[in-house]
């Protein structure tokens, strides 16, 4: 799966300073490019200098383009070192749930959300974003994560990924086998279920739970719930698991106060903005990004990034009384 070769015209052009010619390039493999990096992460602001990173070095070494022109393939080579070459610095991203009783938060990098590309981005732009496989995939090595990545969501064959990591095609194929007993991706979903709901049914689940929390009914809140579902708020660690314990968080905690929710998605999943009301500014004020995981029509995991800053998901700073 290396890739169309680049036409001859914008490689050589490209190769004599075009930099126009360059962006032509590798434009069209931008978004998913930056997907890649945003898995191997777990952090779009990371994914977003590395890939910065990434195209730099294209850039400067488009000479070493071979003939063929296979621009996919290069880039993702580029790329996926460039991500490996970070990781040694960065620690994994984590959520709440799995991080080891005790730890300190100031310890822990925090899973960031990402936003949803536009629908004109390809298909691997808006592949295997969904928080439960970003996670998973925090749990693997370096390599393991890169080779899993490439084999079985990019399509990249055995040999192709041994080229690509300079390595040989047993490596890859034994990274791999280490990394599927880690993450059973058959039961770690890449792919949303909200695809398979289809619109009209995330459409109602997004409205009543709008619509429960803005009149502050816990009942209808728990009524959505899974019987395990769970609740948690980086970069807080506390977390909280079933109806029972959430119903209790929710009514000792935020249902004291007033609360506006506007939809969004974020990594293929339903999300909200959320907005607190604030006596002092007279407006509704930015209280985090829930992301929502639904299964068989309920709500399995709410995550809430208290931080997450709520214009990159296409959504008002603040809120008017």
């Amino acid at each position: 799966m290396a890739g169309v070769n680049a036409p001859a015209e914008f490689l050589d052009a490209a190769r004599s300073g075009d930099a126009a010619a360059f962006e032509r390039l590798v434009g069209p493999y931008r978004d998913e490019l930056l997907a890649h990096c945003y898995r191997m992460l777990g952090s779009r602001h990371d994914a977003e200098d590395v890939l910065q990173d990434a195209l730099v070095r294209a850039w400067r070494g488009i000479g070493g383009l071979d003939e063929r022109g296979f621009v996919r393939a290069w880039l993702y080579k580029i790329a996926t070192n460039r991500c490996l070459t970070a990781l040694e610095r960065l620690g994994r991203r984590e959520l709440p749930f799995d991080v080891h009783p005790g730890t300190p938060g100031a310890e822990v990098s925090w899973l960031e959300p990402c936003p949803d590309p536009s629908p004109e981005a390809s298909y691997l732009a808006r592949e295997a974003v969904g928080l439960a496989f970003v996670a998973a995939l925090q749990h693997l090595s370096a390599l393991q994560r890169a080779v899993l990545l490439l084999r079985e969501v990019l399509g990249f064959s055995a040999a192709e990924v041994a080229e690509l990591l300079e390595t040989s095609t047993a490596s890859v194929n034994s990274a791999l086998q280490r990394a599927r007993k880690t993450i059973d991706t058959t039961r770690v979903s890449r792919q949303s279920v909200q695809h398979e709901l289809g619109p009209d049914a995330v459409n109602e689940i997004a409205g009543r739970w709008i619509d429960a929390w803005q009149a502050g009914d816990v009942d209808a809140i728990v009524a959505m719930l899974a019987d395990d579902a769970r609740f948690s708020m980086p970069p807080l660690p506390e977390w909280y698991r079933g109806a029972d314990a959430i119903r209790a968080f929710l009514v000792d905690g935020p249902l004291r106060s007033r609360w506006r929710f506007l939809p969004t998605s974020a990594n293929g999943q339903l999300a909200f903005g959320t907005y607190l009301w604030d006596d002092a500014a007279g407006a509704y004020l930015p209280g985090g990004l829930d992301v929502l995981t639904i299964h068989n029509g309920r709500v399995s995991e709410i995550v809430s990034f208290l931080t997450a800053a709520l214009t990159d998901f296409g959504l008002p700073a603040d809120l008017p009384a």
